[in-house]
């Protein structure tokens, strides 16, 4: 029985294909742990046999066919050897790196707003090919846990999140491509920017008593949402502390 991204169909070839560690979760597990043989068909790209298999492009580093570097364009021959890399951390992207975060990591995009990082967020769902064309348009990086959005041809750039915990995930992020932190400065609710104001311009925004308590206040310049050191500031500032320790420059 081949072990073939089509189901055994007839082709014209076989290769084998050797995944990196770290992206076995992605693919079947007769393809793990070591060279496999897979059925080619001449026709489709190297970078198409890898995804058909089950992994993004986007976790992909280096594409190895008989020891020689290849694209994704590359079509594989009879008797190929193909190693499939994990991507090098960190990953260097143009300036500015901003995200893109699909609607299931709601707590993500605030962690990395928290840190002052441009991240933007649909909320409801737009569907995937509206996310993918915001990304190309805006070029920014696509952080999504589901595969088929990150196979889409139209991103500027994506991340599969490996993690279904918010600290992992952003550690996880905060390694992978190292974004300046500039924690306080971002508006968790919108993403916009925040500037210092003072207690009389927020008064008639602030509940019952916290004129009283607190004299030190930040306003987003976008949607107006108004910020102080409540009663969660040390959670926020035990992360915002950890991320600095961590990833700080």
């Amino acid at each position: 029985m081949c072990e073939s991204w089509h189901a055994c169909r007839v082709g014209t070839g076989e290769i084998t294909v050797d995944f990196a560690t770290e992206l076995e979760l992605f693919v079947a597990a007769g393809l793990r742990g070591g060279p496999s043989t897979v059925r080619i068909d001449g026709v489709s790209t190297v970078g198409h046999v890898v995804e058909a298999l089950g992994v993004p492009l986007t976790e992909v580093g280096a594409l190895v066919v008989n020891a020689q570097t290849v694209g994704p364009a590359y079509v594989p021959k009879d008797g190929d050897s193909l190693a499939v890399r994990a991507v090098t951390r960190p990953q260097r992207m143009p300036d500015p790196v901003r995200f893109l975060l699909d609607i299931h990591l709601g707590t993500l995009v605030r962690r990395l707003r928290l840190l002052g990082i441009d991240a933007a967020y649909e909320n409801p769902d737009i569907g995937d090919a509206a996310l993918a064309a915001r990304s190309a348009a805006e070029r920014r990086i696509l952080l999504s846990r589901d595969r088929g959005l990150l196979r889409r041809r139209e991103i500027y750039a994506g991340a599969y999140i490996y993690s279904h915990k918010p600290a992992e995930q952003l550690d996880d992020v905060l390694s992978r491509f190292t974004p300046p932190l500039a924690p306080w400065t971002r508006c968790t609710t919108c993403n916009g920017v925040l500037r210092e104001t003072d207690k009389a311009t927020v008064l008639e925004r602030l509940p019952n008593q916290t004129e009283q308590t607190y004299d030190t206040f930040a306003q987003c310049v976008d949607c107006g949402q108004t910020y102080w050191k409540g009663a969660h500031h040390a959670r926020l500032d035990a992360i915002v502390a950890h991320a600095q320790r961590k990833f700080g420059s």
